[in-house]
């Protein structure tokens, strides 16, 4: 079973083996709202945990995404080029945003669970 972990910043990661998908949560793009262009970061590319890694980009707003943990971005979700609105249908499904080989699984230890998360999001209101 895949180990999911959460930042103060709203970005997921589920873990499996040492792979990491990352995306943004359900309560992010919400607040992002109609999501219209994903800048993705190129694979091979070196990350440490924390550093700007994509850019996502709403009516709204442009939103920075951290790097969950530190590793190499080893996938990027292509679909994302061509329709940037599947993060608002499927956020932490389907419009997962890239995938890191991690090279610290120690990093995992400072994100938070589920539960964790979701109180933190609620706080935020």
């Amino acid at each position: 079973m895949a180990l999911v972990k959460y930042t103060e910043d709203h970005e997921y990661i589920r873990v499996e083996g040492d792979i990491g998908t990352v995306g943004i949560t359900t309560y992010a793009q919400e607040k992002l709202g109609d999501v219209t262009f994903v800048e993705l970061p190129a694979t091979g590319e070196k990350v440490k945990q924390g550093s700007p890694i994509a850019v996502v980009e709403s009516v709204k707003a442009a939103s920075d995404i951290y790097a969950p943990a530190s590793g190499v971005i080893t996938e990027i979700n292509d679909a994302l080029n061509d329709k940037p609105e599947l993060i608002n249908q499927d956020a932490e499904g389907a419009a997962w945003i890239l995938k890191i080989q991690l090279s610290d699984a120690s990093d995992l230890d400072k994100l938070m669970d589920r539960d964790t998360y979701l109180e933190y999001a609620k706080s935020e209101g």
